[in-house]
């Protein structure tokens, strides 16, 4: 439940404006599944928060509009119209999902599927991976044709070229950081004001958090900000707008940050 509440103060929802989904926990295969792939869709009416669960299926997770996220462990992963989320079978999850996002999630037996990676990992969705997971879901198939669906679906299944993936640090030290950024990511505090603040040298704060997420400070920062950014891109917000709210002064430099940590425009984004 403190995580839970966490969850919901980094994302500025008051206490109780969430809905809860409460979900088993299965180990891979506990459940022997009478499909190969099943998918389901909902427009998700409230900001829904998901406890942590796991599948005894392997589970894809992707979005027809909006973005959502996933969090295994210490690493928070963005889900949006171009990239997936493939979670494998029995591994716990939990997720945050904002009230109008069109939310996806297929599952795969892990019978007749093998896993497309040992962990989680993104997915990209293109156009057709969208339209015959559609159709796997919505159609009635007869069984031959339902075995071509899936074997096209399984043929297409690929890691995405990007990852929209937020490593958030545990250490006890960096904290007071993550907190701040996550509640706020227009949060300018520099480097050198919050290791003052800590008590702590600059090289010590910047050695945590490479130690526990392969980014600098600042790396780590932008990509917090990023993610949040595209949450707000998702739902229709004005590219400068949204440059504002997460704490760089023009379109133009927030353009860059977007693009190096995403690889494509924010302008582009919303497009997809």
């Amino acid at each position: 439940m403190v995580e839970q509440d966490r969850t919901r103060r980094r994302r500025g929802v008051r206490s109780g404006a969430a809905e809860n989904r409460s979900l088993p926990s299965y180990g891979a295969g506990e459940i022997d599944v009478p499909f190969v792939v099943r998918g389901t869709g909902e427009v998700i009416a409230r900001d829904t928060y998901w406890e942590e669960h796991s599948h005894p299926t392997h589970e894809l997770l992707w979005n027809r509009r909006g973005a959502s996220t996933a969090t295994t462990g210490a690493r928070v992963w963005t889900i949006t119209p171009s990239v997936g989320l493939w979670i494998p079978a029995g591994t716990p999850h939990s997720g945050w999902t904002p009230a109008g996002t069109w939310h996806h999630a297929a599952q795969f037996s892990v019978r007749a599927v093998p896993a497309l990676a040992d962990t989680t990992v993104a997915v990209e969705v293109t156009p057709l991976l969208r339209l015959l997971l559609d159709r796997l879901a919505t159609e009635e198939l007869d069984g031959a044709a339902r075995a071509r669906t899936e074997a096209v679906v399984l043929d297409l299944l690929a890691p995405s070229p990007v990852e929209l993936l937020l490593r958030v640090p545990d250490a006890a030290l960096l904290e007071p950081i993550v907190a701040a950024v996550r509640e706020d990511p227009a949060d300018g505090t520099t480097l050198a004001a919050w290791a003052a603040r800590l008590g702590v040298s600059p090289r010590t704060v910047t050695r945590a958090f490479r130690a526990q997420t392969g980014l600098g400070f600042s790396q780590w920062v932008a990509a917090a900000r990023v993610q949040h950014a595209i949450g707000l891109l998702a739902v229709g917000e004005e590219i400068e707008e949204v440059a504002e709210r997460v704490g760089y002064r023009s379109a133009s430099a927030f353009g860059a940050v977007f693009r190096r940590v995403t690889g494509t425009s924010p302008g582009r984004f919303r497009l997809q």
